[in-house]
C-alpha cells in the first residue's frame, strides 16, 4: 500500500511540476515568491519535528551554522538521494559545529517513516501549511522547491543554493560551508 501511495504522490508531483513549467508565465507564488536577503537575518520559523514530541525554531540553534534544506516529498527518489547524502556526511557538519534541517510540507508521521526506514539522524520538520516554504521563496503551490540555505552561528543568511543536484549537493554545500567559515576567521 505503502508503495502505491509514494508511486501516485511522485507521478502527482511530476504532472504539477510539468505544467507549472510550461506555463511561459508562471505566478510569483509559483515559483516560490522572493527569497530572504543575504547577510541578513535568516526568517525565524518553529516547526513540528519528525520525532513527534516538540517542535524546533531556528533560534534555538544559536551558535551554530544551520544548512536548512528545503525539498519536495518524502520518499521520491531525488529527496531520498539528497537526504541520505546528507546523513552521509553529517559528521562532517558536526565536526563543523553545524547542524542539517529538512523541511518539507510532508506530515510528522511521513517524516518520522522517512527518517526511520533511511536511518536519518538529524531533524525533518513538518511545514504543512507552507509558512516557512514561502518566507524562504521555496515553496511551489502545495509543496517545497529544492533550496538551501547556509545560515551562520548569528542567524544571519549567508548562502542560498537553488539549482540543486541531490547526488552531489551535500558535497557542494559542504565547500561552501567550509569557504564561508574560513571567511569568518
Amino acid at each position: 500500500m505503502a508503495f502505491v501511495q509514494r508511486t501516485l504522490c511522485q507521478i502527482s508531483i511530476l504532472v504539477v511540476l510539468c505544467v507549472m513549467l510550461w506555463q511561459p508565465s508562471a505566478p510569483a507564488w509559483a515559483m516560490g515568491g522572493q527569497m530572504p536577503p543575504l547577510n541578513e537575518l535568516a526568517p525565524e520559523f518553529t516547526l513540528p519535528t519528525n520525532d513527534g514530541r516538540g517542535q524546533l525554531s531556528l533560534s534555538s540553534f544559536k551558535g551554530k551554522w544551520v544548512v536548512l534544506y528545503f525539498y519536495p516529498k518524502d520518499f521520491t527518489p531525488g529527496c531520498t538521494l539528497e537526504a541520505r547524502r546528507f546523513q552521509r556526511d553529517l559528521s562532517k557538519y558536526q565536526a563543523k559545529n553545524t547542524q542539517v534541517v529538512g523541511v518539507s510540507a510532508d506530515s510528522v508521521n511521513s517524516h518520522a517513516e522517512f527518517c526511520s526506514s533511511e536511518g536519518l539522524k538529524f531533524p525533518l520538520l513538518a511545514d504543512e501549511e507552507g509558512l516557512v516554504s514561502k518566507a524562504y521563496g521555496s515553496w511551489m503551490g502545495f509543496l517545497s522547491m529544492r533550496h538551501t540555505f547556509i545560515i551562520d552561528p548569528d542567524g544571519v543568511l549567508r548562502e542560498r543554493m537553488v539549482k540543486v543536484a541531490p547526488a552531489v549537493h551535500s558535497t557542494e554545500v559542504l565547500e561552501r560551508l567550509n569557504e564561508l567559515q574560513q571567511s569568518r576567521v
